[in-house]
């Protein structure tokens, strides 16, 4: 064997490996020089010399979405895919409900017509005013305690306002269910955070199917209940999914990316780990390293008007209005329509709507119920449809295309026409302007930095709540003095969206999440560039 060893280094300079300075006994370890002679790069002997830098696994890092992008979609996902749909669905159901309790209690306690309506707005004035309030709590405690809080929240005014003895303690209570639904958007929040760049979009629209399968579910579960128990236990029965859904929170985790804004990395990684390990994927080799984040204020309101950011909060604001404008005001336009009495809109006989006294007061029938059903039914193409654009044309251009489209079907309401082509054109607006809801629940979550990614959408989904309060004066009470009024009230609205979409100042398609307002600053940077 040689009685010397070397090991030649870039250059012409090598090192003695055994450190005798007897010149004269100076071997070459062949493979060293083959290996210099053939330019290869040599190994580093990590024994030999631990002070130089060595390039093994350990020295290697990913980020959050590289290793969620690289560990891809399985069986985690598929899970949050159904937990998360769920407390969509038990949301329908509440929500839903709201067009079957009016009517009820309207005969039953005689309430009238502005009565009937706080009914349905108190909800909505409870969404609005909390929508904020747990996005914040959503950043500063994280997303699983927020959203066992909020459901355990809405179950329990939901079973206690089966019980209501009177109009004014059902508008107390239905106002605390409309309080903890505001919290329900964030499901979204951290569903989106867990899911690989190349279908979040995909998977956030399609888990929106369950907000229809609920409210089909609801006008299902009312025809069974309602003539034979009544409205109390429908109310009942229609909160025990959100304690179905608190339980089930036992096994959802937190985000991987809240952790890591918090600065705690080995809740991070060990929750990063748990996806590949259900997924049956191998983790990223290396180190976990995300932005320093330790100067990061969480829940602040202010943050969403930084300069790099407040024109898209501005535009974000005005296109959730809009949509829940549009979206409840279909809804409620289209029984209103049927029952406008100026023969032009789905009647064929003028006639007297409002009853002469409450003898002559009717609850829905079986065929309500039924309409309702195909009704709900137009939210399905208009989410296929979503799905199938998104990617293709981005989101900013998705969500532009679908309030021009709802725009032109619902001034084509004002042409006076039989009923079967009206019921046509209230559909195609339902399902698209259900289509434009639901790619704004993808572009907002993708927008906003971790930091401020649930206030974010709190305080958009707050916004809708106003669009929401406004939509019954405009689709129930101004459409009996003016129906084209009303009508093309709404088309100019979503017109007005349709800009609004365009002017965003950043297309999220094919983006990462980001976790810090920096990494917008600098995207945004390199987009204008």
């Amino acid at each position: 064997m040689f009685s010397r060893l070397v090991r030649f280094r870039r250059g012409d300079s090598y090192e003695d490996l055994h450190g005798d300075d007897n010149a004269d006994k100076v071997e070459m370890d062949i493979t060293d020089m083959y290996r210099e002679m053939n330019k290869e790069d040599v190994p580093p002997d990590e024994n030999s010399r631990p002070d130089l830098p060595v390039e093994t696994a350990a020295t290697k890092t990913y980020t959050i979405q590289e290793a969620i992008d690289t560990i891809g979609f399985g069986k985690f996902q598929v899970k949050l895919s159904v937990l998360t749909g769920f407390a969509w669905m038990a949301d329908a159901m509440e929500m839903m409900i709201l067009s079957i309790l009016s009517p009820a209690l309207h005969c039953e306690w005689q309430l009238k017509g502005i009565q009937e309506a706080s009914i349905t707005t108190v909800v909505f004035c409870g969404m609005m005013l909390s929508s904020s309030l747990w996005g914040s709590i959503c950043d500063k405690y994280g997303r699983k305690k927020e959203l066992i809080l909020c459901s355990v929240f809405t179950c329990y005014f939901g079973i206690l306002s089966a019980f209501s003895p009177n109009f004014y303690w059902m508008l107390i209570l239905r106002g605390l269910v409309g309080f903890g639904i505001g919290g329900a958007p964030q499901s979204v929040t951290l569903y989106s955070e867990f899911l690989p760049s190349k279908s979040r979009a995909r998977c956030v629209v399609l888990v929106e199917i369950f907000w229809a399968l609920g409210a089909c579910f609801e006008v299902l579960l009312a025809l069974v209940v309602m003539p034979r128990y009544g409205w109390s236990t429908l109310l009942g029965l229609s909160a025990l999914p959100l304690l179905f859904f608190s339980i089930s929170c036992a096994w959802l985790p937190e985000s991987a990316r809240y952790d890591v804004t918090r600065g705690d990395y080995d809740k991070a990684v060990a929750t990063i780990e748990r996806v590949a390990r259900e997924n049956g994927k191998p983790m990223p080799a290396g180190k976990l390293v995300e932005p320093v984040t330790e100067n990061v204020k969480r829940g602040q309101y202010k943050d969403l008007f930084m300069p790099e950011i407040r024109v898209t909060t501005v535009l974000l604001w005005i296109i959730w209005l809009v949509c829940a404008f549009s979206y409840y005001g279909i809804v409620l336009l289209t029984t209103a329509l049927f029952e406008n009495p100026d023969g032009c809109h789905g009647t064929d006989v003028k006639r007297n709507p409002e009853p002469k006294c409450f003898l002559e007061c009717k609850t829905l029938t079986t065929d309500d119920y039924r309409d309702l059903t195909w009704t709900t039914f137009a939210e399905f193409p208009g989410l296929f449809v979503t799905v199938f654009i998104i990617d293709i044309l981005g989101r900013k251009k998705t969500m532009a295309f679908q309030f021009f489209v709802f725009t032109v079907f619902v001034l084509l309401v004002n042409i006076c026409t039989k009923r079967v082509w009206l019921t046509l054109f209230l559909f195609v607006a339902r399902a698209f302007i259900s289509g434009a809801f639901q790619a704004a629940y993808v572009y907002t979550p993708e927008i906003y930095p971790t930091s401020m990614r649930a206030l974010g959408l709190g305080a958009c989904s707050g916004m809708a709540r106003i669009g929401a309060i406004a939509t019954p004066f405009v689709a129930q009470v101004l459409l009996k003095t003016s129906p084209y009024l009303s009508i093309s009230i709404y088309g100019s609205m979503c017109l007005i969206a349709t800009v609004a979409s365009l002017l965003l100042p950043i297309e999220t398609k094919g983006r990462e999440m980001e976790d810090t307002s920096h990494q917008v600053v600098k995207k945004e940077s390199k987009d204008k560039s």
